[in-house]
C-alpha cells in the first residue's frame, strides 16, 4: 500500500500469448519470478503440455497468412514493433534491470539494442532474397531460379541469459522471412518475454504469428521438439544435455535444428539465423526462343 496515497498497489498479472489472444495456463498453475536477489516480482503462468500443443496449433494456423505476405508489408510490421517498444523503453528497461540485475544503465543498454536489433532485421525483409536466392547457370535452354521460402513453424527455446536482447534476437530473425513462432521464455527471467506480448498484441502483427509460453524450459522443450507439426528448433535457451535429448527428439521428422553455442547478444547478429530456417525452392522454366 502506498503510505502518501492510502492506495492499494495494482500488481499486474501476467499471461501466456497465444494465437493473438492472453490465456491463462491451462492446468491454472503458477509459479514465482523473483530478482536476481531473490525479492519476489510477479507470479508467472506455468504452461503445460497441453499449452504447447495449442500454441503450435495457432503458429501452424497463422502460417499461410504470414508467409504469403510480401516481404515489405512482413518489414513495416517489424518497424512498428520497434516503434511501440521505444515507447515503453522506460517499462523494459525496469523489467530487464530487475530479471538480470543489471544497473539501469546497463539495462538501458541492453533495451535500446534489442530495439536497434528490431529495425535491422526489419530492413532484411526484403533482401534475403538477393543473398539467398538467384539464377543459376545450367546446360539447356531453361531459366533456373532459386528462391527462399520460409520453413514453417518454427519452435524457440530464449536465451536463459539474455531476458530481453536475446529473446529478440531469436525471435525476429526467424518472423521476419515468414516463418511463426512458438517461444519458451527463459525460465528464471520470464516477465520481459511476457511483456513483449502486449506489445506484440497491439501491433500490426498478425495473431499466432509469435507465440510466447512461461515455465519450465525442459517441460515445454520435450513436447516442442517431438511434435510433428513443428518444423524447426532453435535450441539457444538449452544446455548440452537437454540439446542432446531435443535433437534426438527433432530428428524423427527431420526437424532443422539449430544448436546452442556461447553467444554475445551485443554482438552483430549476421544473418546466420537468418537464413538456417528458409527452404530453397528452385524453379525450371523454358526459355523462350
Amino acid at each position: 500500500m502506498s503510505e502518501l496515497t492510502g492506495r492499494l498497489s495494482v500488481f499486474k498479472t501476467y499471461k501466456l500469448y497465444v494465437g493473438g489472444k492472453f490465456p491463462r495456463s491451462e492446468s491454472g498453475r503458477v509459479y514465482e519470478v523473483t530478482d536476481s536477489k531473490g525479492t519476489w516480482l510477479a507470479n508467472a503462468p506455468l504452461a503445460s503440455r497441453k499449452d504447447a500443443r495449442d500454441a503450435v496449433v495457432a503458429a501452424r494456423k497463422a502460417f499461410a497468412g504470414w508467409s504469403g505476405a510480401t516481404a515489405y508489408n512482413r518489414g513495416q510490421i517489424l518497424y512498428r514493433v520497434a516503434e511501440m517498444l521505444e515507447g515503453r523503453r522506460d517499462q523494459f528497461v525496469a523489467e530487464v534491470a530487475a530479471a538480470e540485475g543489471l544497473s539501469k544503465a546497463k539495462a538501458t543498454a541492453q533495451v535500446d539494442a534489442a530495439i536497434d536489433r528490431w529495425v535491422w532485421y526489419a530492413g532484411w525483409s526484403d533482401k534475403v532474397a538477393q543473398i539467398a536466392g538467384g539464377a543459376n547457370p545450367v546446360a539447356g535452354p531453361y531459366f533456373n531460379l532459386s528462391s527462399p521460402e520460409p520453413t514453417g513453424v518454427v519452435a524457440v527455446l530464449a536465451p536463459q541469459d539474455s531476458s530481453f536482447l536475446g529473446l529478440v534476437s531469436v525471435i525476429a530473425p526467424a518472423i521476419v522471412t515468414g516463418n511463426t513462432v512458438v517461444v519458451a521464455a527463459a525460465e528464471n527471467a520470464p516477465l520481459p518475454a511476457l511483456s513483449l506480448a502486449e506489445v506484440l498484441a497491439t501491433s500490426d502483427l498478425p495473431g499466432g504469428v509469435v507465440n510466447i509460453l512461461s515455465g519450465r524450459t525442459t517441460e515445454l522443450a520435450a513436447p516442442l521438439a517431438a511434435h510433428q507439426d513443428v518444423n524447426a528448433l532453435d535450441l539457444a535457451g538449452a544446455d548440452d544435455a537437454l540439446a542432446k535429448d531435443l535433437e534426438t527428439a527433432a530428428a524423427d521428422n527431420l526437424k532443422r535444428v539449430l544448436r546452442p553455442s556461447a553467444a554475445n547478444w551485443t554482438a552483430d547478429p549476421g544473418t546466420g539465423r537468418l537464413l538456417t530456417f528458409l527452404e530453397t525452392k528452385t524453379v525450371w522454366h523454358p526459355m523462350g526462343v
